[in-house]
């Protein structure tokens, strides 16, 4: 869901890239090496730690291999910095089912932010902002503006 935010915040603000502006999907292949690896070695430390609070070892035992620890639930890191997690397992599954169905949604926005952007080669809000003119042209342009104010004059 950050993702989805993400792209609309990036167009505007970006102080690791300052040189870079335009549109993400030409923003990502130039990303410089460090950063790369820096993101590189982040999810290879996160997928670690989910390897390790998740599945059972399996140099224990031939039967532990591909299995999950008896008390560890998918997804189900013990990371809860705002205590948000709801003590009713009833409100818990509602919960997770709602964050799975916007999780869903801002993932298939951000596919759509950057197809719009490899096909258009404007970012989201430039070609947004042009899409207004299109629709509502007899409100926005001077011309048109000036043409009404003329016509109602010779009346």
């Amino acid at each position: 869901m950050l993702a989805a935010a993400g792209f609309l915040i990036q167009e505007e603000f970006h102080p690791l890239f300052s040189g870079l502006g335009g549109p993400a999907i030409q923003q990502i292949p130039s990303l410089p090496p460090v950063m790369w690896f820096l993101m590189t070695l982040g999810i290879t430390m996160a997928e670690t730690l989910r390897i390790q609070k998740g599945w059972a070892n399996p140099y224990e035992s031939t039967q532990n291999v591909q299995r999950l620890k008896p008390d560890y639930y998918p997804g189900d890191l013990g990371f809860d910095p705002l205590g948000l997690k709801p003590q009713d397992p009833k409100e818990l599954r509602a919960m997770q089912e709602r964050e799975l169905s916007h999780g869903r949604l801002a993932m298939l926005a951000a596919a759509g932010f950057m197809a719009q952007e490899a096909v258009s080669g404007k970012t989201w809000s430039q070609q947004d902002i042009g899409l207004g003119k299109y629709l509502f042209t007899g409100y926005y342009d001077q011309q048109v503006a000036d043409l009404v104010r003329d016509i109602k004059a010779s009346l």
